[in-house]
């Protein structure tokens, strides 16, 4: 989906098909025909943005294949899907029964994640639509936080100063930018945006930017205006924004909250857990974590990384951090100008929300991602901004 800008620029509006588990090539073909296009049908669009997940086998499968990235670029424009923007952060096994903290393997320090995010440009820059000269890939914020001592840090760099170099090769060959986008993610080596200056100062270059991800800035209880206004002063280029809403429970301490927040402990994904306390934040790794004794303070609020369905929060006495993701795109895109271009509704956890929220079957799929997108539509032409064809 497509949006005027009241400065005359184009903001694109995706959303991520990492919620349709897919490690291969055929698989990801299968998405685009069972889910992606669906949801387009469902939307009354001829045109819907979707931000691929390319997992390592489909990639190389591209990669080493011309013929197969041309079938590729060919199935989006049959299928009215158009690609401006990669999730680069899962390498494989998203789809897995136990995910966690497997994710944030292979790290910036490994030689496979440069490899893989290289691969992931070059098909960007042939699937970037014949108009869109701009193309953004998120990927892992460094490492997660154990094991990663100085001499990987550097390494880490290295391999992004890297990156970068072949980045402006790859435009001078095919014309097309491709900028990478850390994202933020508590538990990381870069858990926040102020966390995330020093190392992209440091590596210095502009085509490695930053990835607003509103779930995992709310979950760390960043104030939204101030976040990015300290990205803005640091230099630091918001290269794309992930739509999305955290769970939120306003009295931990209570017994129903409790129980409440349990049906949302499960063993896919990671839920890391947060609190502001007078010391600063504290946190858990996990949900079931904070959920065990004491182990986290509950005279304030919590937080879980769980992206919740955007339309749809939670039941009383939970709700989501819906409105931070609104004051965060207030001042992504309310301004005079866009601090970015490419935005992202990133709901993967749908098949993880507790039984009875969960959709039963592709249909209720489909049904629910297009309300996600409708309300994101809805509150960018709250902005000001204009929807194209």
């Amino acid at each position: 989906m497509r949006f005027r800008h009241p400065d005359g620029s184009t903001v694109h509006l995706a959303y991520c098909t990492n919620v349709h588990p897919a490690e291969t090539l055929d698989g990801v073909l299968a998405q685009l025909r069972d889910h992606c296009e669906p949801v387009r049908r469902r939307l009354g669009r001829d045109r819907l943005g979707i931000g691929l997940w390319l997992a390592k086998d489909a990639a190389h499968a591209l990669v080493t294949d011309p013929s197969a990235l041309r079938g590729l670029r060919c199935e989006l424009d049959r299928r009215g899907l158009e690609v401006v923007t990669l999730n680069g952060f899962p390498y494989e096994g998203f789809g897995a029964e136990e995910v966690k903290y497997r994710v944030y393997k292979p790290d910036w320090a490994d030689p496979e994640r440069l490899e893989h995010t290289t691969s992931l440009a070059r098909l960007l820059a042939g699937l970037l639509p014949d108009d869109v000269p701009d193309g953004s890939i998120s990927t892992l914020p460094l490492a997660w936080r154990t094991a990663y001592d100085g001499q990987r840090a550097e390494t880490a760099r290295t391999a992004l100063r890297t990156l970068a170099e072949r980045l402006d090769a790859l435009q001078e060959l095919t014309g097309r930018s491709i900028r990478i986008a850390l994202e933020p993610e508590p538990g990381c080596v870069v858990e926040t945006t102020h966390d995330a200056i020093a190392p992209l100062t440091a590596i210095g270059h502009d085509r490695i930017g930053i990835c607003v991800d509103t779930c995992h800035l709310a979950t760390s209880f960043e104030d939204p205006h101030t976040a990015l206004d300290d990205l803005i002063r640091a230099g630091v280029p918001v290269v794309k924004s992930q739509l999305s809403a955290a769970l939120h429970a306003e009295q931990p301490h209570l017994p129903e909250v409790r129980e409440a927040l349990a049906a949302f402990a499960e063993p896919r994904f990671l839920h890391q857990t947060r609190t502001s306390t007078a010391a600063g934040p504290r946190g858990t790794d996990d949900l079931a974590e904070a959920l065990a004794g004491d182990t986290l303070p509950d005279a304030a609020p919590w937080r879980a990384h769980f992206h919740v369905p955007l339309h749809a929060a939670p039941t009383a006495p939970l709700t989501s951090t819906l409105p931070v993701l609104k004051s965060a795109l207030t001042r992504l895109v309310g301004g005079p100008h866009p601090l970015t271009r490419h935005l992202e509704v990133e709901t993967y956890t749908w098949q993880a929300l507790p039984p009875e929220l969960r959709p039963r079957g592709r249909a209720q799929l489909a049904d629910g991602i297009a309300a996600e997108l409708t309300l994101a539509r809805d509150l960018l032409t709250d902005l000001g901004l204009k929807e194209l064809p």
